[in-house]
């Protein structure tokens, strides 16, 4: 369902959480992300560099230093952590090829894919990352 940078990023997304909170907002270092989620350090270091242009981590140099939520999880959508890898708007294309399918007239499937796609953005956009932390430990 998702791309592999969009699945490490929950990952590590989710790291940074129980940090959060179990340390009052703690910072990790990248190879502690990558060691806990089982992933090469330098793909997770990638993954939080983006995460931190997109304003949802903060980093802190030096030998104590490492990531951190920028807000707390209760404040962070699953669908956020999403737009950051990948779009998260339905295709524009039809499933049968280019030209296919217009909005005025369109192919069987067309209001099925939307539909299907406006779900998983709405599915997306409800959950906040300490929902997921709760269901997982729940």
């Amino acid at each position: 369902m998702f791309n592999k940078s969009t699945t490490a990023a929950f990952g590590a997304m989710i790291q940074l959480a129980r940090e959060f909170i179990e340390n009052e907002r703690g910072a990790i270092t990248a190879r502690e992300v990558a060691r806990k989620i089982n992933l090469p350090s330098p793909f997770v270091a990638k993954i939080l560099t983006i995460l931190s242009q997109h304003g949802m981590v903060l980093g802190s140099p030096g030998p104590n230093g490492g990531y951190y939520l920028a807000r707390p999880p209760r404040k962070i959508t699953l669908l956020e952590i999403v737009a950051c890898f990948e779009r998260t708007d339905p295709p524009q294309r039809c499933l049968f090829g280019p030209g296919k399918c217009e909005q005025k007239s369109a192919c069987a499937l067309h209001h099925k894919v939307k539909s299907l796609y406006d779900h998983r953005t709405e599915l997306l956009k409800g959950t906040t990352l300490a929902e997921f932390l709760e269901s997982e430990a729940g």
